[in-house]
């Protein structure tokens, strides 16, 4: 059992009936959402996926009777989507977690059937993982990453603006708006969301 009093993501102290854990229920269940968010036919992977095939637009059918070759699909979204994109990235935390006897590894199939799969293993270890895994933060961090990555493409956004926070230590901490938390790579502080935010804004090459 670790030793925590406060969740390791958000920081709020733990609740008596959290104590022993490294995350606090809420964000158990918003990264519990998360998860769900990515999976199945309406799932953003899926509609993400429909992003690669010229000729689509978003969810909609193709475009047919064109005499010209059709735009080539956007290799960032080709990234995402293929093997070593986002299905890796989930994978590689159901290996990691089952390093820590909380899953199984995965057995392989379709992209979308193993994208589907590990969500599944991934939510169904969850609760387990809210006690005994010590890398939470860093997993819900990049399950964020990718949804923003998602809905950016889906959505049409413009990515965010990226600014830089000066830590007290004289290190530059790049960071979005939106972000979760950071961390500063110069003496290991961790922020959350509020307090990266009562920083002050640092020149961009500090943070080189």
């Amino acid at each position: 059992m670790n030793d925590h009093t406060a969740c390791v993501i958000c920081t709020s102290d733990l609740w008596d009936d959290e104590l022993g854990r490294h995350i606090c229920h809420r964000c158990q269940q918003r990264i519990d959402r998360n998860l769900q968010s990515i999976a199945g036919p309406r799932g953003l992977y899926a509609r993400l996926a429909l992003r690669t095939t010229p000729g689509k637009g978003g969810d909609g059918p193709a475009v047919s009777g064109s005499r010209t070759a059709g735009m080539p699909p956007n290799e960032h979204v080709l990234n995402l989507v293929v093997n070593g994109g986002i299905v890796s990235q989930l994978e590689d935390w159901v290996k990691d977690w089952a390093s820590h006897g909380l899953a199984q590894t995965p057995t392989g199939g379709r992209l979308q059937h193993r994208v589907d799969q590990a969500v599944k293993t991934l939510r169904l270890n969850l609760p387990q993982a809210a006690l005994r895994h010590p890398a939470l933060k860093d997993f819900n961090h990049e399950i964020h990453k990718i949804i923003r990555a998602c809905q950016r493409i889906i959505d049409n956004e413009k990515p965010p603006i990226q600014l830089y926070a000066q830590c007290p230590c004289g290190g530059g901490i790049p960071f979005t708006l939106n972000t979760d938390g950071e961390t500063c790579t110069n003496c290991d502080t961790a922020y959350s969301h509020g307090d990266i935010l009562r920083l002050n804004l640092a020149e961009r090459r500090a943070a080189a």
